[in-house]
């Protein structure tokens, strides 16, 4: 007769760590790190499976304030580490957390390569556009011309768009949601923690300090029914204050209409969340010219996880060879001896 054992009850608190949490009053991380510990309280998963990973910024103090396991990394390579912690104990949740400037700058080489192996690792990308604990040096996803510390005159670099990289890189579940909205927030890492493969949620966050306003286009009530579109499966992208706007395929283009005078619903871009092409030209709408899509953008539970791979590699590996020698391994073939 095998043992049953009873799932976890918890509530948002007891994912609260007993540090004290030290971001700017005001910054967008207070209100990520709520919608994260809400997400995981009601998943039934033990704490002790968690395991969050980080690089350097102001993000990467994510791992102090969760009540789970946790590793502070070095900068840029917080993706390495959390591909060696799941594949060690592939049973373990690993959910990386880090800044536009960790993930897609000094780690940008890791974050692709996490991005096309398909680790079962959920990667939250907190992007405020810029280095913040560093105070205010332009980053990777800054706009053309932005005027820094770093940049006086202004940038000349054009922006790294985190949801293109994912995609064209093979990451099988790409999100972008929006620090004000908490509901959203919470949809979104829950729809990543019960996804198999690696997934991106890219989270726009004010840096109040530094670059202040980065998002109110996207974030602000009188504003943001206007520049942004909700993405939902299945349903026509329709936005706007009234609900009079909406997004139309023209040939190979997407445009903005206005419903009415003969544009109705049907006529609309339909949202297929398993549809790559779709995806890709969703994640190139931009503001102004566009309203900027949050929800999921592309999901494909198809493609197996690479630390499932590995595991079963080693497993057919070893049924063939046996458990094998470390000992003789490094002893085999030629080898030389040192006199002294």
């Amino acid at each position: 007769m095998s043992a049953v054992t009873s799932l976890p009850t918890y509530a948002p608190k007891d994912f609260a760590s007993d540090q004290e949490v030290r971001w700017c009053p005001g910054c967008g991380d207070y209100a990520i790190l709520k919608a994260v510990q809400k997400a995981l309280s009601g998943l039934r998963t033990k704490k002790e499976d968690y395991v969050f990973v980080s690089g350097i910024g102001c993000a990467a103090r994510f791992p102090y304030y969760m009540n789970t396991y946790g590793l502070h990394s070095i900068h840029g390579r917080a993706p390495a580490f959390a591909t060696g912690i799941k594949l060690a104990n592939p049973s373990l949740d690993v959910w990386l957390v880090s800044g536009d400037g960790d993930l897609l700058s000094i780690g940008g080489n890791h974050t692709m390569h996490l991005f096309r192996r398909n680790v079962d690792i959920n990667v939250i990308l907190l992007n405020n556009r810029i280095y913040g604990l560093t105070k205010g040096q332009y980053s990777p996803t800054s706009e053309f011309g932005k005027k820094t510390k770093s940049t006086p005159i202004g940038s000349l670099d054009y922006p790294i768009n985190p949801l293109m990289l994912a995609l064209g890189c093979g990451c099988t579940f790409v999100a972008r949601t929006i620090d004000i909205d908490l509901k959203h927030q919470e949809q979104m890492m829950l729809r990543a923690a019960t996804h198999r493969g690696t997934t991106l949620t890219e989270v726009y966050q004010d840096c109040n300090i530094f670059n202040h306003q980065s998002w109110f286009y996207a974030s602000q009530k009188d504003s943001r029914p206007d520049n942004t579109v909700m993405l939902e499966h299945g349903k026509p992208l329709i936005f706007g204050k009234a609900g009079d706007k909406g997004i139309r395929l023209n040939g190979t283009h997407l445009e903005v209409v206005a419903l009415g005078n003969g544009v109705k619903p049907d006529d609309l871009l339909i949202h297929d969340e398993t549809n790559l092409a779709i995806a890709f030209a969703l994640a190139q709408m931009n503001h102004p010219e566009f309203p900027e899509a949050l929800g999921v953008l592309y999901c494909d539970p198809s493609k197996r996880p690479y630390d499932e791979l590995v595991k079963e590699q080693i497993d057919q590996a070893i049924a063939k060879r046996g458990e094998g020698d470390l000992v003789a391994l490094l002893n085999e073939g030629d080898t030389w001896t040192v006199d002294n």
